[in-house]
């Protein structure tokens, strides 16, 4: 069963699990302790210090691992936050940043902090003018992702660290994404990995602190990992995470190039294949690895049931995935259609012939979800003069309302509006798209007692 979700977590590497057995006889004991055994635990940490140092490209003095990704990004940001408290307590993020850097940043807020979400364009892009506009005089901290995690879009690491840097901010850089394929573009002052996203074991992240950033570890003091990641350190997976960057590493040249060229292949393929999407995300400017599309007139949650049941596991950023009912912050931030969403991301030793499959299939599978939706009976009700509609989809989940609004477009003349009542918050992103993709007026929305008024006018 080909498996498309390595931007979650990607499939152990081989070399992660070679290493993980051996280092499992060498490296139980306490790396602080003097006597043999703790000598060899010691020999395997710095050794994997070292390696993910390399990768990274920072000193070994500077990089701690830590027991996750997130761990390590909110180290990164409390610890900074901490060590230029007299500067201010403002941060500045992208709108696309992962869940761990927004949630921080909420935190930061409720605890009577400011935030700055700077916006990105329809690829998922920031301007590093726009950036660097949002820094100011108090601000402690600066986060950017290397790479985006829902749609792939590479960001300019390297020109908004230029404008940190000028402005004497220090920034933060998420790197989970990426580090498999490359370096971080260089001027970032801290960077934040996880194991699991390039083939190591879960439970292991790492952070790197450049030397001369302020920096002040919070929560009680603890001896190991120079105190910025407290507790016994899991020195076989942290051997395995290392040994595991450093072969991907290896490999990443030929193989970015071989699973960008099938990654093409779906971005070409899939509109040709599938009426009514959209793909997303930069065309050139992308993980080699990672494409994302939405579906018009499709249930996500439907959409990636029956692809599982058809033997492709992927990934979605639609509403309809989601236990809150709300759309994807990536995709809403970028005004993408959200409806409908896959996200593909191949892991290394992807089979081209499985690739070719996934497309021989997807076709069939959204057509019978389509099928199943259906476009159910609308209280239509003309408007005085016959040139207006209106439509009550209040009650009704993504993607119907957007499913109506596309059945009745036709019976209005040029000119002529749809009126559509929503409650559902994936309408406030689906029916501008909708109308972009489409060719259609989207003229606004009204906030009502119960939902929204979204009319879009006729223009062909």
């Amino acid at each position: 069963m080909p498996y498309f979700d390595a931007a979650s977590s990607a499939p152990l590497h081989p070399v992660a699990r070679q290493a993980l057995t051996a280092s499992l006889d060498e490296g139980w004991a306490d790396p602080a302790r003097l006597y043999r055994e703790g000598r060899r635990a010691r020999l395997l940490l710095d050794a994997a210090r070292e390696a993910a140092a390399e990768a990274v490209g920072c000193r070994p003095d500077e990089l701690v691992f830590t027991t996750s990704g997130t761990r390590a990004v909110h180290s990164g940001i409390y610890g900074s936050l901490a060590g230029r408290r007299r500067v201010g307590r403002h941060l500045v993020v992208s709108a696309v940043e992962h869940s761990s850097v927004l949630h921080a940043g909420a935190a930061l807020e409720a605890d009577g902090g400011t935030v700055t979400e700077v916006p990105v364009d329809r690829t998922g892009a920031v301007s590093p003018a726009a950036y660097a506009a949002a820094l100011r005089p108090d601000t402690a901290l600066a986060c950017l992702q290397s790479a985006n995690h829902e749609v792939g879009t590479v960001q300019p690491v390297g020109e908004v660290a230029e404008a940190c840097r000028a402005a004497g901010v220090p920034l933060l850089v998420d790197a989970a994404q990426s580090l498999a394929w490359g370096p971080v573009e260089d001027g970032w002052s801290l960077l934040a990995a996880s194991a699991h996203k390039w083939g190591g074991p879960a439970g292991v992240g790492l952070l790197a602190v450049r030397k001369g950033v302020r920096f002040a570890p919070q929560g009680p003091a603890d001896e190991r990992e120079s105190g910025r990641s407290p507790g016994f350190e899991n020195i076989p997976a942290i051997v395995a995470a290392a040994a595991s960057l450093r072969a991907v590493r290896a490999e990443a040249a030929a193989e970015a190039e071989r699973l960008r060229g099938l990654v093409e292949r779906v971005r070409v393929r899939v509109p040709e294949l599938v009426p009514d999407v959209e793909v997303v995300g930069d065309p050139v400017r992308r993980l080699p690895h990672l494409v994302t599309f939405s579906c018009l007139y499709v249930d996500g949650e439907t959409l990636l049931h029956e692809l599982d049941r058809s033997g492709f596991s992927v990934s979605s950023g639609s509403s309809c995935t989601s236990s809150t009912l709300t759309p994807s912050h990536v995709l809403r931030a970028m005004g993408v259609l959200s409806e409908g969403n896959v996200r593909v991301s191949l892991p290394v030793g992807t089979a081209a012939s499985d690739v070719d499959r996934f497309l021989s299939v997807l076709p069939g599978v959204v057509s019978s979800v389509r099928e199943k939706l259906g476009a159910p009976a609308s209280p239509v009700s003309p408007a005085p003069g016959g040139n207006d509609l209106t439509i009550d989809a209040l009650g009704k989940r993504c993607p119907i309302p957007v499913i109506e609004l596309a059945k009745v477009i036709g019976d209005v003349p040029v000119g002529g509006t749809v009126t559509v009542l929503a409650d559902d918050e994936a309408a406030r992103l689906d029916i501008p798209a909708w109308c972009e993709m489409r060719g259609q007026e989207y003229v606004g929305e009204t906030r009502r007692e119960r939902g929204s008024a979204y009319v879009v006018r006729r223009v062909g």
